[in-house]
């Protein structure tokens, strides 16, 4: 009676165990689709409308710099996010990181659907736009740093591998989901000038949606998500004098750091050259697709990303996290290279030949995202987890984020349409050597 009444309590035990583990692994998917959907509303849904919060006499240039600004000073929150989010999951847990992450972003984006337009508060509603916008950076990067960690720790060690990218699918996932939500909504609510339903209240629509989502997945982690067992062990066992800041950034935390900025900023620069200068510097400007080519093209690629970035983690559990990184970085930096030249200098291509090749080329280029959450997790203690995550994660973004910079003063020396093929060889380069500092993590214990 009494092994049975043991065996009935382990599985019991067993049980529980597999329920938070899936749970928090749900929390961590979404919590990535979520991000990733709020990113991308600004780009997708806001875009066509940013003159309902600018003045109508700016010049070309003036505009430019402001649609850039809304981008990218949500890129610059992210490592603030990164790193106090970060030190609030290692001192009080992932799980209450990830609760207020959530929160603050899912009231950030409700804010700005809520927005005046110039017409009501003047030139100080764009600037509202971007602080806002700015807020919700430091949010979205705090939101990596709780659910992310989280989950690899509650996952088996043979099943991070498929883990990680199932987590980072939710990405192309948000991207889908969001190009869908805003098709119908100019479907429904037509864009025809600044007195047009669009233009008025449709493109808000998508902000309360992504404020419900939000709203949604933090009464998911209140109610359904258990703190990672693993931290509470080591919480209890050491004292808490110190900030996680202070180990990260030196000795043996402080080294694993540096090598993963290192590799991180590689692969940042190759991915912006994808996810960012594709659709509308190669795709728009140079193939001269048109609009519905390039919404099909981009729709059919994310979704194959979907699957590839599952496929990439399952392989990088099977050969190692290192090995594929020193497998794909010269991959990157020679056919994802060869592909962009060929997409940007060789005239006639047909329509079809270039679908294909731009898919090739996206699955082969940001293949290593599908390992790289995995790996991350797996490069640091318990104790500095969460930080080194996202601010490994998230800080490594910034220099990578001029790359139009980069393209520019390459353009002095080369053709401009070669300078693409160019920045692809050289963060692949980058990423190859970062990755080769670094040891191989799949048999880490946590």
């Amino acid at each position: 009676m009494t092994t049975l009444a043991q065996e009935r309590s382990a599985e019991a035990t067993d049980a529980s165990v597999d329920s938070k583990r899936k749970n928090a692994i749900k929390g961590a998917f979404f919590s990535e689709y979520i991000d990733m959907f709020d990113i991308y509303l600004p780009v997708v849904v806001l875009s066509p409308v940013l003159f309902v919060f600018k003045p109508d006499n700016l010049s070309p240039g003036v505009q430019a710099i402001f649609a850039s600004l809304i981008f990218i000073t949500t890129l610059l929150g992210r490592p603030i996010g990164a790193l106090l989010f970060g030190m609030i999951a290692d001192r009080t847990g992932r799980r209450m990181a990830s609760i207020y992450s959530v929160t603050g972003f899912g009231v950030v984006t409700l804010l700005i659907a809520l927005l005046p337009g110039y017409q009501t508060l003047g030139i100080a509603s764009y600037w509202l736009l971007v602080l806002l916008r700015f807020v919700d950076g430091i949010f979205l990067g705090g939101g990596y740093t709780g659910a992310m960690p989280l989950a690899i720790e509650y996952s088996k060690k043979e099943q991070r591998g498929f883990v990680g990218g199932l987590i980072i699918a939710g990405f192309p996932l948000a991207y889908v989901s969001i190009n869908l939500v805003a098709m119908l909504m100019f479907m429904l609510f037509p864009l025809d000038g600044p007195d047009s339903p669009y233009a008025q209240w449709g493109w808000r629509i998508p902000f309360v949606i992504g404020a419900l989502l939000a709203g949604v997945l933090a009464l998911y982690y209140v109610y359904a998500v258990s703190e990672s067992e693993i931290w509470e062990t080591e919480a209890s066992e050491k004292p808490k004098e110190k900030l996680p800041l202070s180990d990260l950034i030196r000795g043996r935390s402080g080294r694993n750091l540096l090598q993963v900025l290192l590799m991180m900023t590689g692969f940042w620069l190759t991915q912006n050259i994808i996810t960012i200068f594709l659709p509308t510097g190669l795709l728009v400007n140079t193939l001269h697709l048109s609009g519905l080519q390039v919404t099909g093209t981009l729709l059919l690629c994310y979704t194959v990303l979907f699957f590839s970035y599952i496929g990439s983690g399952m392989i990088g559990q099977r050969i190692g996290r290192r090995r594929f990184f020193l497998t794909l970085g010269p991959i990157i930096a020679s056919a994802g290279a060869g592909i962009m030249y060929v997409l940007a200098n060789v005239p006639n291509l047909s329509f079809p030949a270039i679908v294909a090749l731009v898919c090739v080329m996206s699955v082969l280029v940001t293949a290593p995202w599908g390992v790289i959450v995995t790996y991350i997790n797996e490069r640091f203690v318990t104790d500095v987890r969460a930080t080194g995550f996202g601010v490994g994660f998230s800080l490594s973004v910034i220099l990578p984020s001029f790359y139009a910079f980069y393209m520019s003063w390459l353009g002095q020396i080369v053709p401009f349409s070669v300078t693409p093929a160019i920045l692809l060889v050289i963060g692949g380069v980058i990423a190859t050597i970062g990755a080769y500092m670094g040891p191989e993590t799949k048999d880490v214990d946590f």
